[in-house]
């Protein structure tokens, strides 16, 4: 018989893999807000900064800027997905295959 879900809970492995979870979550929580909040700074305190035009056409810089912080949280997405397929979810089976032999 397999082990209990007590006694999965309680384990290492377990523990270590919630903690990874916690670290992985954080640290790519905060990478978008220094994103979207440094692009929202950049708004309201480099006025100047977001009104130049790019080369002879009527785009400014705050266009692109504002382009590159949602491509960011695009990529910021990806990296969690990529993180969570290959060590997240083959960690959860192999714990969830331990309470089923």
């Amino acid at each position: 018989m397999g082990k209990t879900v007590h006694q999965i809970l309680e384990s290492a492995p377990f523990k270590e893999l919630v903690r990874k979870k916690w670290v992985i979550s954080i640290i790519l929580t905060l990478l978008l807000f220094v994103v979207y909040y440094g692009y929202i700074l950049l708004i309201g305190y480099n006025k100047p900064l977001m009104a130049e035009k790019i080369g002879t056409g009527a785009t400014t810089k705050g266009i692109p800027l504002g382009v590159l912080t949602i491509l960011g949280a695009w990529v910021l997405t990806a990296i969690y997905v990529v993180w969570a397929n290959k060590v997240y979810d083959p960690e959860v089976k192999r714990l969830r295959d331990e309470l089923h032999k």
